[in-house]
C-alpha cells in the first residue's frame, strides 16, 4: 500500500514541464519535489505527493478534511506528531 500526502506549493521553479519542481510545505516541513506529472500547479495550490512526486492537484477543501484524517489517525495510534 502506498501512501500519498497532501501538501501547499510554496513556490515553483523551472521552465521545462519535465524538471519542474517545487518547494512544498507538508504542514511545516517543506521538501522539493518533482511538479513534471502536474504542469497546470501553481504557487498556492495543495498537490497529493508520493515518494517526491505530485501526482495531482487537489483543492483547499479537500487537502484539508485528507490532512485533518491523517492527524486523526495518528490520535487514534497514540503518535505524537510534533
Amino acid at each position: 500500500m502506498c501512501l500519498a500526502v497532501p501538501g501547499k506549493i510554496l513556490e515553483i521553479t523551472g521552465d521545462d514541464p519535465l524538471f519542474k519542481m517545487g518547494r512544498v510545505s507538508f504542514s511545516g516541513v517543506v521538501r522539493e519535489v518533482s511538479l513534471a506529472y502536474v504542469p497546470e500547479a501553481q504557487v498556492g495550490d495543495y498537490a497529493v505527493v508520493h515518494a517526491g512526486f505530485a501526482l495531482s492537484v487537489l483543492n483547499e477543501v479537500a487537502a484539508t478534511e485528507t490532512l485533518a484524517t491523517l492527524a486523526e489517525m495518528e490520535s487514534f495510534a497514540g503518535v505524537d506528531s510534533e
